[in-house]
């Protein structure tokens, strides 16, 4: 439910109210009880996000782990199929 702020043109009064999106809008000021009451533009809020690791599981990239670092560079195998009819440094 969003909050709305409200002030007063006559009076001065300022104040926040929690009201759904089909509620109509206040009208009458709860200071001075004029019908002075102006809602006013919010900045809206921001996004919060609760729990944990949902940074580390949804958009983090994964680093290699030390195991994995250490391990040399494999070079691809010739295929059947290849130019090099066996000839390669890896066979």
């Amino acid at each position: 439910m969003p909050t709305y702020d409200y002030e007063c043109s006559a009076c001065g009064h300022a104040f926040e109210a929690l009201q759904t999106m089909n509620e109509p809008k206040l009208e009458k000021c709860p200071a001075c009880g004029k019908k002075k009451l102006h809602r006013l533009i919010g900045t809206g809020s921001g996004v919060i996000f609760k729990g944990s690791g949902f940074y580390e599981t949804d958009y983090k990239k994964k680093t290699p782990s030390a195991s994995e670092s250490s391990k040399p560079a494999s070079q691809p195998s010739c295929a059947a199929a290849c130019p090099h009819a066996g000839k390669c440094a890896s066979q």
